[in-house]
């Protein structure tokens, strides 16, 4: 009781100061780390995946080193969440293993495309998903042209979504909270629906003769399974899709001082939030091979003819819903998806702004978004990543943008896990409430397993992985050059 009333004297004084406010429970930052993660490649990606390992078994294959690797990620992040629960979170954590510099690169590449490009991509989606159910919004309708722009009213929906979220969030993390918890735990329901309707109702006698009487081999398609090192080439490209439909599991570390018992509640939401998607994620690819051939023919008629490689704009999980319940089925799916990427988009926009107030605390970034407005939250940081978002959605550029930091992200998360074994002989006695489990094996299979994609990456889509690092690159000199002019607080 002496505990609750000092975390509650503790609440009353934030709130008094404009501070941040401890009220992200273990409930909230597990429906935030769900919410984030699951956005509109699930439902989608799968077709990707499919054309590039061509087989059933290969496919699957995907999903689960993916889900291994997810895992692993959030188990090992676990002990730096718990050694500097702060807001910023990997921010933070690679500040402490290496330098200001290393921190600032990935905050850098954060804003300028990782956080606000997902935000405007992830806005489109839900964008193009509404337009399923009023047509007025299509990419076709044009409401502006200007030269050679045009203005639709698919970026009037985007910008629309992304200013309501960051409107609705910089009221306090209780407003972005509720609105995460509302649609988080809608989607999840959802998303079990969506896989017993298919495990009950679509399981069809075509599909499973295709998919599983040759798992690992490729019936029905005019391509021949990949072998040998074209093969393991082929898991490494068809894993960026899988990998990052189950991205932003780490977001959650970004709101470090607003989470109740942050040490323990951190760990606990990645792990237990990674484990129910990529758990969602198994079963939902299981009914679409239960559902649709792998194989089919791009000129078919019907969507069981289209198969998975095939399904029109790659809408696999519409493509199921069809075969399930028809049209309705389909509207519902629609349904689904906007639900997921309002949800997934409201994480994005509440866990970034947190990075960027932390880079500027640091006096790395304009000193006004070192502030919280009296509502305890980066209102600032809020507001200039929703105009940042917004330029990228009218650039209509964000989607290739996204394609070159797919090999930066990567680079991140490995110097982050790396971290782990820098910080236990950096600072072996920094207290460590938590501690990664399998440590050595797990954090060091997980640098070898990413560092094996990247150098993948680099050899097969160098158009993809060069420009990510240009990107990167160009914030040393802004580092150097600029960021002690940014504010007047000491770097």
């Amino acid at each position: 009781m002496q505990h609750i009333s000092e975390l509650s004297e503790e609440q009353d004084q934030a709130q008094e100061k404009g501070s941040f406010k401890r009220e992200i429970t273990l409930y909230d930052a597990i429906m935030i780390v769900t919410g984030g993660m699951i956005g509109s490649g699930i439902f989608i990606v799968t077709a990707d995946i499919s054309r590039t390992v061509v087989s059933p078994g290969y496919m699957m294959l995907v999903w689960l080193i993916s889900g291994f690797l997810t895992m692993v990620g959030a188990i090992s992040y676990g002990e730096l969440s718990s050694m500097f629960p702060k807001v910023g979170g990997q921010y933070v954590y690679l500040k402490e293993a290496y330098n200001k510099m290393v921190a600032f690169l990935y905050g850098w590449t954060l804003f300028l495309v990782i956080q606000t490009g997902v935000i405007a991509a992830v806005g489109v989606a839900f964008a193009r998903f509404t337009g399923v159910i009023i047509p007025w919004f299509s990419e076709d309708n044009v409401l502006l042209q200007i030269a050679g722009f045009g203005f639709t009213s698919v970026q009037l929906l985007t910008i629309i979504s992304i200013i309501f979220l960051t409107y609705m969030n910089s009221l306090g993390v209780k407003s972005g909270k509720l609105i995460q918890n509302i649609f988080g735990s809608t989607k999840l329901i959802a998303l079990f629906g969506l896989i017993l309707f298919g495990l009950l109702f679509g399981i069809n006698d075509t599909a499973i003769e295709a998919n599983f009487s040759d798992f690992w081999g490729a019936s029905g398609s005019a391509t021949p399974v990949p072998t040998g090192a074209v093969l393991i080439s082929a898991l490494g490209m068809a894993m960026v899709g899988a990998l990052f439909s189950a991205d932003s599991w780490n977001n959650i570390g970004f709101s470090g001082d607003e989470i109740v018992n942050p040490k323990r509640t951190i760990v606990l939401s990645m792990v237990i939030g990674s484990a129910i998607v990529m758990g969602i994620y198994m079963l939902i690819n299981l009914v679409y091979l239960l559902v649709l051939p792998m194989h089919g023919s791009p000129d078919a008629t019907t969507v069981v003819g289209q198969g998975i490689t095939f399904a029109s704009n790659d809408r696999v999980a519409a493509a199921v819903a069809e075969v399930i319940g028809g049209y309705e089925a389909t509207i519902a799916v629609a349904i689904l998806i906007m639900i997921s990427t309002f949800s997934c988009n409201n994480g994005a926009i509440l866990s970034g702004a947190r990075v960027y107030y932390a880079i500027a605390k640091d006096g790395l970034f304009f000193e006004r978004l070192g502030r919280l407005n009296k509502n305890g939250v980066p209102a600032a940081a809020l507001w200039l990543q929703c105009v940042w978002a917004c330029l990228l959605c009218l650039t209509g550029t964000f989607g290739d943008l996204l394609d070159y930091v797919v090999f930066a992200i990567m680079l991140f998360y490995i110097l982050t896990i790396i971290g782990i074994f820098v910080l236990r002989k950096k600072r072996p006695d920094l207290p460590r409430p938590y501690k990664a489990y399998g440590y050595p094996v797990l954090p060091a299979l997980y640098v070898i397993l990413a560092s094996a994609i990247c150098v993948i990456l680099l050899i097969y889509k160098p158009v993809y992985t060069w420009p990510g690092l240009i990107i990167v690159a160009l914030g040393i000199p802004v580092y150097y050059l600029f960021g002690s002019k940014f504010s007047k607080s000491k770097v």
